[in-house]
């Protein structure tokens, strides 16, 4: 299975892009991760918010092919344990899903053509972070879960 993060925008930080590296660096030694970053939308200044995540949902979609498994980062979405997720990712995994795509939106969330085509809804917390420093946390969490998945003494519980 390839799991692939598909992100809006570069980071501003690079100590956030760092850690992001280092943990699909990690990630890659259990499956094939890939991120992709697409370009920001620009003179946003001009848009609504709702037209921005709309120009945002296009650049998505075109990122997607038929049989990907879509699932969001959403403050709407499921939340579990990181043991939780595991399983979750593993479900995917043996059901077969050839690519995993999951994706972090812009600031303004995603077009009702991205939910549209979204099989999952996931959320890490109930509390907002910015676009930004999610991808460090959600990297981590993907790493977390190859390492619950495989025994190894990364997570404690």
């Amino acid at each position: 299975m390839t799991l692939e993060l598909i992100v809006i925008g570069k980071t501003d930080s690079k100590e956030v892009a760092a850690l992001v590296e280092t943990y699909a660096r990690r990630v890659n030694r259990y499956c094939k991760f890939t991120l992709t970053v697409l370009p920001d939308v620009r003179d946003t200044r001009k848009l609504t918010p709702r037209q921005q995540a709309a120009a945002e949902g296009a650049a998505i979609l075109r990122q997607l092919a038929e049989g990907d498994f879509v699932a969001l980062l959403d403050e709407r979405g499921e939340e579990m344990r990181s043991v939780e997720f595991a399983y979750w990712v593993q479900k995917r995994m043996n059901s077969g899903v050839k690519r995993l795509a999951m994706v972090i939106g812009g600031p303004y969330g995603f077009s009702d053509e991205v939910y549209a085509r979204a099989d999952a809804r996931l959320s890490l917390s109930r509390m907002t972070f910015s676009h930004q420093i999610v991808r460090a946390i959600f990297a981590e969490q993907i790493y977390r879960a190859f390492t619950i998945l495989n025994n190894e003494p990364y997570h404690h519980e």
